[in-house]
């Protein structure tokens, strides 16, 4: 089901038109086969020609099925679907192949970054391509709190933010997305379901092949409404 989803989001714009290329030659077959149905005369030629006015009918219908079906899926079902349904999982050899595991070139590109950034009890987070600028580290968090950042690097795949307590490594995905982020909303953490304590948010990002690059963390106390 994944590759049909991936097949209609990444093909919508050939498949309508072709639906529409299709519904033309059909719609101009059904005014014909209407016309030659008006206008027979001897019993047999109405038979024939009610037999392509059913048949034109029949393929035009479906036509504006099938339209109607891609664009249901493209508006309103494909948006919904989690981030990574419409990435390729590439096939791992775990023996050799950490997950997780960078190109040296990528290595070389983040290496070079990671000490730029910053903010104290920060890690991970690149500037203007992947941080967190809301919350920052040691914020005191309460109720629901909109997250505001950055994600956008090359072959963008989706990011996903998730929250532990501090020193564990049980993560939570609270939300994900395939829409770049430039310095607004990621997204939004309700807390109030979360014991009073430290905790790390997490801001895990994947290109469009499916590799992780290092997450920016960011460490914050959750406290109780007043």
């Amino acid at each position: 089901m994944a590759d049909f989803y991936k097949f209609l989001a990444s093909y919508e714009v050939l498949i309508y038109i072709l639906l529409a290329i299709g519904g033309l030659f059909s719609f101009r077959w059904l005014w014909r086969s209407w016309r030659e149905w008006q206008v027979a005369v001897f019993s047999l030629e109405r038979e024939f020609s009610a037999r392509r006015l059913g048949r034109s009918a029949a393929i035009s219908i479906l036509i504006t099925i099938l339209f109607c079906a891609e664009f249901s899926m493209a508006t309103f079902i494909l948006p919904g679907l989690p981030a990574d349904t419409f990435l390729t999982t590439p096939t791992l050899d775990l023996i050799s192949t950490p997950t997780g595991t960078l190109s040296p070139e990528m290595m070389t590109q983040f290496s070079g970054l990671l000490p730029q950034t910053a903010a104290a009890g920060t890690t991970g987070c690149v500037p203007n391509q992947i941080m967190i600028t809301f919350p920052e580290a040691g914020n005191e968090i309460t109720g629901a709190v909109e997250i505001i950042g950055t994600v956008n690097i090359p072959n963008f795949g989706f990011y996903k933010y998730e929250v532990a307590p501090l020193g564990s490594d049980t993560w939570a995905t609270i939300s994900a997305s395939r829409t770049i982020v430039n310095s607004a909303s990621l997204g939004r953490w309700d807390t109030t379901a979360l014991t009073p304590g430290d905790y790390q948010l997490r801001l895990v990002v994947t290109d469009n092949q499916g590799q992780l690059l290092p997450p920016c963390l960011v460490p914050v106390r959750v406290v109780p409404l007043q």
